[in-house]
């Protein structure tokens, strides 16, 4: 088993559509996280694709020059999702309570996933969905920083290091046959400039996104 039953543990176990009943119009990490992430969206996706963006909000962070042909989200919050310009499509879904997405096989080129994987409580099931959904060669991207809601992360999410996290969510994906060996992009946090310490705030938030495609056979 990949997680014991306890390190899928959230301190908040209410029903996970109570938590996000209403929106967070606001983004998770700052701005150097956020071009980071969309300078690899705009590395590895391609214009013209089919994109399913998992556990979504009111913003992808997809590079605004790129047109796709069609942008599925999901998410909690409909509100939230409505908001999203760059959906042509949404669905709620709490997939800690039923995994198995309404998603064809094979119809997606990429299935992207930003600051949310912490909270996810069965990730072998929704890897492999993740890997049913994607074309062959489709790039699945997973992205996090240290920023949480601590009391609906699970347990091993939690109690583990920056490091440890990384080699998480690689395990998420080895679990499941099929994908090619992931690969990490890290920035660690910048220590803050003279101006934040004089103010006490902390510097930028660390950048991991955890790549991998589904193999061609």
């Amino acid at each position: 088993m990949l997680l014991r039953p306890e390190q899928r543990l959230k301190i908040d176990d209410t029903d996970d559509n109570l938590f996000y009943d209403y929106p967070r119009l606001v983004t998770h990490v700052d701005d150097g996280f956020i071009q980071q992430l969309t300078d690899i969206y705009r590395q590895y996706l391609q214009p013209k694709t089919r994109i399913f963006d998992m556990m979504s909000s009111w913003v992808s962070h997809l590079p605004p020059e790129v047109d796709f042909d069609h942008v599925e989200g999901h998410g909690l919050n409909p509100e939230e999702l409505a908001r999203n310009p760059r959906l042509n499509h949404y669905f709620v879904q709490n997939i800690n309570a039923q995994p198995q997405l309404p998603l064809a096989n094979q119809d997606f080129h990429a299935v992207i996933n930003c600051v949310s994987v912490q909270y996810i409580q069965y990730p072998e099931a929704i890897f492999s969905e993740i890997h049913r959904i994607l074309k062959p060669g489709g790039v699945a991207i997973i992205s996090f920083s240290n920023r949480m809601f601590y009391q609906k992360a699970i347990q091993i999410w939690r109690d583990g290091t920056e490091s440890s996290r990384v080699e998480l969510v690689k395990r998420y994906f080895a679990s499941v046959p099929g994908f090619t060996t992931p690969k990490v992009i890290a920035t660690r946090a910048q220590a803050p400039h003279l101006i934040q310490q004089w103010l006490g705030l902390p510097g930028g938030d660390p950048f991991y996104a955890v790549i991998a495609h589904r193999a061609f056979k």
